[in-house]
């Protein structure tokens, strides 16, 4: 079996959870898959539904402290209990039964249906199981202005708000009268389309926004799409749906059904807008295996000419959720996996004890920018400003050579987000993300560049390497960059970056206000002085008055940094 499918034990991701930090105006939600069961073999996962792995998952998000819960459909695999003896007992009840645990938490949930109950009776269930989804009932959790496209989709096609952000969940399938647009549910979305467009066009200004169906825009095993039977069906309907949601600034569509972890670029056929396609992890009985050729070279190169997906990361053979972490302008996405027990392609028969590792880190911001770097390709094409800031990577090469089941290699999406300047930093805060490949945090080697404000500066600090690139350690204090490379050796170099300095060299440049660092892990990075690891310099702290402020505003407000400017 290839080696990035495996899931190994213990991960360097666990020595870096503090590089990325969140302010205490953040919230998180999570997001789960496909929970689809067999046979009530082990007692543990009733009417087709995956209950043991839901309760091991419901206990993820409760500790996670999310606020909600979105599930991207296929709740149950039969809607009839025939794979248990009994052809005329309903399913639908016994996976909202599931949820319980989370309601309890105060934590909601808002699923979509998928194609394992996509049926007219399904839809109707539905709507009275799921009472939330259009904004009624105990279960909405402080989620507001819901919104449905129509009475035969209500609450099965909806949208609703939670603080800074819109979610948009699109449902696919027979609606609740028994009919599908055009005939075909391949063509249900494109009905939707002006009350797609509308929810993303008129959210209030900075603010995010999601976008959720059961079906992806290119599938790695199926060949059925959100818009028909295979990746090239209803293009002008691709069209319309993918540049709606590059001209609205949704950066991601996540989606289900192909039970695999899976991230790529999807380019819309025309080739003029594109969004990232999340595939969510399996959260059921099995697990898929990626087509060879890919179903993008297999129907999109004959019917268009070229291939529309550029794939960024993949894993295969795991149970997994996702953790969104939205913090002001900034989104950080966190994918946690277990080894589904066998490691490969099998049908499980009982639940698996599962125990779930970090294993990637991406983002965006809304004031940053979003790079892609093929492999082989330069990071110096990433630089970015925040009002006085600027940070660039002078050197550095994307060495990876990962591939995903079809052997295309990943492309590296980096993204940059800003935070306000505070009292002991002398730049803006600059977040990045995605340098690392799946399974590590460990970054290739780079060079790192940030500007500075010269009135925050102490001559006597510049020249002893007292003052210049920091991050965050665990107890979010700014460090020295350079203690948290992965080996190196740090040293000090009083003058501009030069070419050949070796991982673990920093510096700071009077001449151009320009501090410097070599480094090979993603986080937050800002200017600052500082004395050693672990705390900031008593002397910088203490004559800005930062103690003070630190009181009042321990954490920036939203509004300090929520545009570009």
């Amino acid at each position: 079996m290839p080696s990035y499918v495996k899931i190994v034990s213990v991960l360097v991701l666990a020595l870096f959870l503090g590089a990325i930090t969140a302010s205490a105006e953040a919230w998180k939600f999570g997001v789960m898959s496909d929970t689809q069961w067999k046979a009530n073999v082990d007692g543990q996962n009733p009417e087709t539904v995956a209950v043991g792995i839901i309760n091991q998952l419901n206990s993820q998000f409760i500790n996670h402290k999310v606020k909600f819960v979105i599930q991207v459909g296929d709740l149950v695999d039969k809607e009839t209990n025939s794979p248990n003896g009994l052809p005329l007992d309903r399913t639908m009840d016994t996976r909202i039964s599931a949820a319980q645990a989370l309601y309890d938490a105060g934590i909601g949930f808002y699923p979509l249906r998928g194609n394992h109950e996509g049926s007219r009776t399904a839809a109707l269930e539905f709507q009275t199981l799921y009472s939330q989804t259009t904004g009624s009932g105990p279960h909405v959790f402080s989620a507001s202005n819901f919104s449905s496209p129509s009475t035969t989709l209500n609450g099965l096609s909806y949208s609703f708000d939670y603080d800074n952000a819109r979610f948009v969940l699109l449902d696919q399938f027979t609606r609740t009268d028994g009919t599908n647009y055009l005939g075909s549910s391949n063509n249900n979305i494109i009905d939707q389309q002006g009350w797609i467009d509308a929810q993303l066009s008129t959210r209030p200004g900075k603010t995010h926004a999601f976008v959720f169906s059961h079906k992806n825009l290119i599938g790695q095993n199926h060949t059925d799409i959100l818009f028909g039977s295979n990746p090239a069906s209803n293009p002008a309907a691709q069209n319309a749906f993918i540049g709606s949601l590059a001209a609205n600034g949704v950066r991601y569509h996540l989606g289900g059904h192909d039970h695999m972890h899976n991230r790529s670029i999807v380019m819309s056929p025309d080739g003029s807008a594109a969004v990232q396609d999340i595939i969510a992890a399996s959260n059921s009985y099995k697990f898929y295996i990626p087509q060879i050729p890919s179903n993008d070279a297999k129907y999109n190169v004959p019917a268009f000419g070229f291939t529309r997906e550029t794939p960024i990361a993949q894993e295969l053979f795991t149970v997994g959720y996702y953790i969104f972490t939205v913090d002001g302008p900034r989104v950080t996405v966190e994918h946690y996996a277990s080894s589904n027990g066998c490691d490969g392609d099998c049908d499980l028969i009982t639940t698996p004890t599962l125990t779930f590792t970090l294993r990637e880190t991406f983002g965006y911001s809304l004031n940053g920018r979003e790079f892609l770097v093929p492999q082989g390709a330069t990071y110096t094409t990433i630089e970015d400003s925040y009002h006085g800031t600027t940070a660039r990577i002078v050197d550095g090469v994307n060495g990876s050579m990962a591939v995903d089941y079809a052997v295309r290699p990943f492309t590296k999406t980096v993204d940059t987000g800003w935070s306000h300047r505070r009292c002991d930093t002398a730049s803006d805060i600059l977040t990045l993300w995605g340098m690392a490949d799946l399974g590590s945090d460990k970054t290739d080697l780079y060079a790192l560049t940030m500007t500075y404000d010269p009135a925050k500066a102490r001559p006597r600090h510049l020249g002893r390497g007292m003052f210049g690139l920091a991050t965050r350690d665990g107890n979010g204090d700014w460090i020295n960059a350079v203690d948290r490379n992965v080996g190196g050796i740090k040293k000090f170099i009083h003058g501009p970056w030069k070419p050949g300095y070796g991982l673990g060299t920093y510096g700071t440049d009077p001449s151009t206000k320009t501090v410097w660092a070599v480094i090979n892990y993603n986080g937050d990075f800002s200017v600052a002085g500082f004395h050693q690891a672990g705390s900031v310099h008593d002397d910088w702290d203490e004559q800005r008055g930062c103690h003070e402020e630190r009181e009042e505003n321990t954490h920036e407000r939203y509004q300090h940094h929520e545009g570009r400017d």
